[in-house]
């Protein structure tokens, strides 16, 4: 399936300058969010994750159906002031800005084998951040995931050391 023709380009989105990419149509099409999600639990089956950590908000779309076809637990990373609990907290950098991540401080149990799970990867800030949250809890991150991967801004390379799977490339 080519994810790529079902993938809607918004431009000046949220600010001028950037072209979002958009994965509700993929969200839309039961065929291709079925692809998306097949793809993503036949590459984890046999990594023995714990939990899958999500980043907000379009990637619990994901993630949740993920880590009930993995057997895993799920674990919602967000914005400042959503979760309910006790929280950690890290700051990352955008492309077109700055922001914080919260984790709630028991999310994550010691030695957890934790996949994280986002959209898209674009500068990584966001990936790295969830990293450090679930690792300052002790988790390990066996790998990130991401819908789209947009190759220009280097997030992968702001993430070595780590593994990095992505479906399309931009």
């Amino acid at each position: 399936m080519d994810l790529k023709k079902m993938i809607r380009n918004i431009p000046d989105f949220p600010q001028k300058g950037i072209l979002f990419r958009d994965i509700t149509p993929i969200l839309q099409d039961s065929q291709a969010f079925h692809y998306v999600i097949d793809k993503l639990t036949e590459n984890y089956k046999n990594h023995n994750i714990d939990v899958v950590v999500a980043i907000e908000a379009r990637g619990y779309i994901f993630g949740g159906a993920l880590a009930y076809n993995l057997g895993a637990g799920f674990v919602p990373v967000r914005k400042p002031g959503k979760l309910p609990y006790e929280v950690i907290t890290r700051e990352y950098s955008l492309e077109y800005g700055v922001n914080r991540l919260d984790i709630h401080k028991d999310a994550i149990r010691p030695g957890n084998r934790v996949l994280i799970f986002d959209d898209l990867i674009a500068t990584g800030g966001t990936a790295k951040a969830s990293a450090e949250l679930v690792e300052a809890l002790g988790g390990k991150v066996v790998e990130f995931a991401f819908v789209i991967e947009l190759l220009d801004l280097k997030g992968r390379e702001f993430l070595s050391g780590y593994k990095v799977f992505s479906l399309v490339q931009y």
